[in-house]
């Protein structure tokens, strides 16, 4: 009968304890007094730049630093909160890294990771998915879930998610920076793409839709309080004149300051032709520091140009607004829809605007192609339109509506003479008295152009001035062009 000596079993094993805790931070950019983590150094004082590996996670929270033929292992003591998963990640791939990091009082405080080709297991795509992740974290909010729980300047910036392994890696490593019905979303098609069981077509629909989603940052719908002055220094900048309309728009925008959230209606700018109405729209936009997009109405035919194609069509593809969302890199961006007067008048099964009310409502846009409903909190709307009356009810009915009013003929003056021809002559590099336009002749030029509408036709005189100016300097060699009254009217016989 055998007999078990127990004599020399293992001592119980010591149960897993976590060394860190968390904090708080919403910094985008990482010091030694606000680092990622922050990792034990009472033993030992660490490089300034450290090779090594964290270990797994779920077995002993530290970091294993290679030091030539030697192998250190220390506690980590405090993780930045957003950073929680990626470090579990890296540890459990066995990713080496180089921290750079600051000895300090409190320890090794570590502000930047990148991989090394230092052994160990890759990474997707190299450091510059480690990049990527990272740059996506410092931007995003604190996760809900686990708030409770120099030398080299490297870049993620131009990293795009396109492979199945690089989604499946972000995913794992920073799903939390997405919406909690984008990434469920995110997780069935990532199971389609990698499925044998559907057709190609079906894995490459999947594949394509997960990249165009996967590369956008998904931000919150809080927003920073706006510099009034700097506002209004734009729109200065921007128009000449237009103070109601002016005072209008800083009164929309200044509600950010009191909410942090955009206001409730975007803004719809009614006016004749050349006007400024996409320079404001513009000028807004630089206001919110916004990226911005544009949907030009009269060219839009049918719903589903909006709307994107069911992925039943070996053609599909998504809609202009989800690639504008895509374009933008991010979820918060303002949309400019010029000729919001011309939405109506679709060609095609469906009335395109009916497809804008539900962008317009900032209740969230589903695309038919991406089969997923898209946070719209970030979307403010800008419209340009000339005529209000082939405007729908609802659809003015989303919007704070602003006049713009043309231009008076003295306003008209002032504009060409201190804005639009020195800027010209300014780009073709004509020197100050090369050209001289008398009071007579301004008078004369605006008179060609008193039946117009806007400013645009006399920012095309402008250029046609300048260029008679220099061709005259350039080929007959004179020194000075002066434009009268005679000679104006002669240019623009």
């Amino acid at each position: 009968m055998p007999v078990f000596d127990f004599s020399s079993a293992p001592a119980e094993k010591e149960a897993f304890v976590c060394t860190y805790t968390t904090f708080l931070s919403e910094s985008a950019a990482k010091s030694a007094a606000d680092p990622i983590v922050v990792l034990d150094n009472t033993e030992k004082k660490w490089n300034h730049h450290s090779l090594g590996v964290f270990t797994n996670q779920n077995q002993w929270t530290a970091f294993e630093f290679k030091e030539e033929d030697e192998v250190f292992r220390t506690n980590i003591l405090r993780v930045d909160a957003r950073f929680v998963n990626l470090i579990k990640w890296l540890g459990e791939n066995r990713i080496s890294v180089v921290l750079s990091g600051k000895n300090t009082e409190s320890g090794y405080a570590v502000y930047k990771i990148r991989e090394t080709a230092n052994g160990g297991a890759k990474l997707s795509a190299a450091d510059g998915f480690l990049q990527f992740v990272i740059e996506r974290l410092l931007s995003s909010s604190v996760p809900e879930q686990e708030a409770d729980e120099e030398e080299l300047d490297e870049s993620g910036d131009s990293m795009k998610l396109t492979s199945i392994q690089s989604i499946s890696d972000y995913l794992n490593c920073a799903g939390r920076t997405m919406p909690d019905n984008i990434r469920l979303w995110a997780r069935r098609n990532l199971a389609v793409a990698r499925s044998s069981e559907v057709s190609a077509e079906e894995r490459r629909h999947a594949q394509r839709a997960l990249s165009v989603m996967m590369n956008i940052q998904w931000k919150n719908n809080y927003f920073e309080a706006i510099d009034p002055v700097e506002a209004r220094r734009i729109l200065d900048e921007e128009l000449y004149g237009m103070e109601k309309v002016k005072q209008r728009i800083m009164e929309t925008i200044i509600q950010i300051n009191r909410t942090h959230t955009l206001p409730a209606y975007g803004l719809l700018l009614i006016g004749p032709a050349g006007t400024g109405k996409s320079q404001i729209a513009y000028a807004v936009a630089r206001i919110l520091k916004l990226p911005w997009t544009t949907l030009d109405m009269s060219s839009i035919n049918d719903p589903e140009q909006l709307t994107g194609s069911s992925r039943i069509y070996g053609n599909a593809k998504p809609g202009i607004i989800m690639e504008a969302f895509s374009m933008a890199g991010e979820s918060n961006l303002v949309f400019i829809i010029n000729e919001l007067d011309k939405a109506a008048s679709g060609k095609g099964n469906g009335n395109p605007a009916d497809v804008l009310l539900t962008l317009l409502d900032n209740l969230g846009f589903t695309d038919n192609y991406m089969e997923c409903m898209i946070p719209t909190g970030g979307v403010y709307p800008i419209a340009t339109a000339n005529v209000k009356e082939d405007i729908s009810a609802p659809l003015m009915s989303r919007f704070a509506v602003i006049d713009i009013p043309d231009y008076t003929l003295e306003e008209k003056k002032i504009i060409f003479s201190k804005f639009a021809l020195p800027k010209v002559l300014k780009r073709i590099g004509l020197q100050q008295g090369e050209l001289v336009l008398t009071e007579d002749g301004l008078d004369a030029l605006i008179d060609q152009y008193k039946n117009t509408s806007g400013i645009r036709d006399l920012e095309q005189a402008a250029e046609h001035l300048a260029a008679n100016a220099l061709y005259q300097i350039e080929v007959d060699h004179v020194e000075q062009v002066v434009f009268d009254e005679d000679m104006v009217r002669k240019v623009f016989a």
